[in-house]
């Protein structure tokens, strides 16, 4: 009788994972690497990218998916002003963002998770280290929530067809060249032939 009603759960279970859009959500959380990384063709655009419309630090509003799936990757980075971890990566990036732009079209969007009280600290903080990145304000963690997570920085590595091919929480000296190894596999610069992805 346990072997049976064993069966019927692990049988419902899979229906109702079915019938909720599974593959649509395997295909957002779908990892960068291994035999699943060469069929991610078939991934769709997430269609969370749209649920929020987000403003930059000059008030001019946009969502994420009026960027991402356009033609050229994007990077996400999801930051705040109090994150020691999250300037020390971005800062890191600059060094590498003029490759990555030339060769890639990349975009990189940082996020500011900053609550309202601290929006002006985010404006300032912006001049004083010159990042050449575009900075958008989530206030109210909307994204946050939406896309599930829970910690400062979150990165997430989107190709140029709007389909999520990598991403990370945290960051440590040095990851800023796995991202660029990341980057390097895309299969659509803007420049030149398409290059192959290694496996």
């Amino acid at each position: 009788m346990m072997n049976l009603l064993r069966k019927s759960r692990f049988g419902w279970t899979w229906l109702l994972l079915w019938a909720m859009g599974w593959t649509e959500h395997a295909a957002v959380a779908a990892p960068s690497e291994g035999p699943l990384a060469k069929r991610n063709t078939a991934m769709p655009v997430d269609e969370r990218l749209a649920a929020v419309l987000l403003k930059d630090v000059d008030g001019n509003s946009m969502r994420l998916s009026d960027v991402v799936g356009r033609g050229k990757p994007v990077l996400l980075s999801f930051w705040a002003t109090w994150c020691t971890p999250c300037k020390k990566e971005l800062t890191n990036y600059m060094d590498l963002y003029e490759d990555w732009v030339k060769d890639y079209g990349l975009e990189i969007l940082a996020v500011s998770i900053d609550d309202a009280r601290n929006s002006a600290k985010v404006k300032s903080y912006i001049k004083g280290v010159r990042w050449p990145y575009r900075i958008l304000m989530d206030p109210n963690e909307d994204m946050k929530r939406i896309l599930n997570f829970q910690t400062v920085p979150y990165t997430l590595l989107y190709d140029g067809e709007g389909r999520l091919v990598y991403r990370h929480n945290s960051y440590v000296e040095g990851d800023e060249f796995v991202m660029d190894e990341k980057i390097r596999k895309l299969t659509n610069p803007t420049k030149g032939e398409p290059k192959e992805s290694k496996p």
